[in-house]
């Protein structure tokens, strides 16, 4: 096993379980029930992962799914839910980060008085480090959550880059799906900052849990990479259907249409619609990611059409000369062009429409 595969590995799950052990230490303070921390347990779950991966993969990812991303889903979304439900019980001034720093310095400067005639160093250190957790704790509610929000989204790209890759998917298809990942944890954050921050929304709780469930479900994307891969066209009788030879050659655009449509544009639509609809919520920004949501659902169902479309005169052109309908597979194209057979390669991985099969003409007879 690589050195630098092994440390990725291992550093990127490390980062995960310390960010989750943040949020269960956040969601302890601010319930002040000990018994929250047996959210912790569920990073028993990626570290079981962990010992799989480094087992059987040598530490390497997975094809089209990443199960690290997905625990870490697992361990951190519960504490996000349990802050956002207790969210705004506690005052925050108008200028909580100037009073922190002040009030910090302060203490710290105590800190070091005290221990210059005392233990020498070490007491100095761990004087600073208690006062800098007293300080952290001291912070508004309100901050740690929208915090714990940023830090979980870029810490999933992070985290996204830092694992190691499979050999099914290459540095080029990594680095686009980051640049997706990088928007997508912006709108992410945007619907969730923007609409649970509205103080209508916060005194019904049946519409909070709404949001978070719409949140989760977005966050659903982010384990899998399918938006950049195409998936494999082997020659079978169900690969001789047009659906299926449309999935195999827009795979990747068929998905990331998919992922707007019913995993995030869509829902997210679907939920300021709602509230400026029926509960009769208006402000500046809602109308204006509404308006953005009704454009990239519209741009993506003509995106949709455009293939559609395309793939159906593709079709009907190869028909009307009597030639065959191939399905451009990446594996088996890249293979085909390293053993210097493309003709006989071709033959296997060509898949005839049902019609060609009885119209066209037998040349080797």
């Amino acid at each position: 096993m690589e050195l630098m595969v092994l440390l990725n590995a291992l550093v990127t799950r490390l980062l995960f379980v310390l960010h989750s052990l943040i949020g269960v230490w956040r969601v302890t303070a601010v319930k002040k029930e000990p018994k929250y921390w047996l959210l912790a347990l569920l990073n028993l779950l990626l570290c079981l992962e962990t010992g799989l991966t480094l087992k059987f993969k040598q530490g390497r990812g997975y094809k089209w799914f990443s199960p690290a991303i997905f625990l870490y889903l697992i361990c951190i979304v519960p504490s996000l839910w349990l802050l956002e439900i207790h969210h705004g019980t506690q005052y925050c001034g108008n200028e909580p980060g100037a009073v922190q720093v002040n009030v910090s310095n302060q203490d710290f400067n105590q800190s070091r008085e005290s221990s210059h005639g005392s233990e020498g160093t070490d007491h100095h250190i761990i004087q600073t480090a208690k006062v800098f957790v007293n300080q952290l704790s001291t912070i508004c509610e309100t901050v740690w959550t929208l915090a714990l929000h940023q830090t979980f989204l870029l810490l999933l790209v992070v985290g996204r880059w830092l694992l190691p890759i499979g050999v099914e998917i290459t540095r080029d298809q990594l680095s686009q799906l980051l640049l997706m990942f990088v928007g997508t944890a912006a709108d992410i954050l945007e619907f969730a900052s923007e609409t649970l921050d509205i103080e209508d929304v916060r005194k019904n709780y049946a519409l909070i849990n709404a949001i978070l469930a719409v949140w989760t479900w977005s966050m659903l994307q982010f384990p899998l990479d399918l938006a950049v891969q195409h998936i494999g066209c082997k020659p079978s009788a169900s690969a001789r259907r047009i659906p299926s030879l449309l999935l195999c050659r827009y795979s990747a655009e068929l998905w990331n249409i998919g992922v707007s449509l019913f995993i995030q544009d869509g829902p997210f639509f679907i939920v300021r619609s709602i509230l400026m609809g029926h509960f009769r919520i208006f402000n500046q920004m809602l109308v204006f990611f509404t308006a953005k949501n009704i454009l990239v659902v519209t741009l993506q169902l003509y995106r949709l059409a455009v293939i559609t479309l395309d793939f159906r005169a593709t079709v009907l052109q190869k028909s009307r000369k009597g030639e065959v309908c191939c399905c451009p597979c990446e594996p088996y194209e890249a293979r085909a062009h390293a053993t210097g057979h493309q003709e006989n390669e071709m033959k296997e991985f060509i898949t005839f429409l049902p019609k060609e099969e009885s119209q066209a003409p037998s040349e080797d007879h």
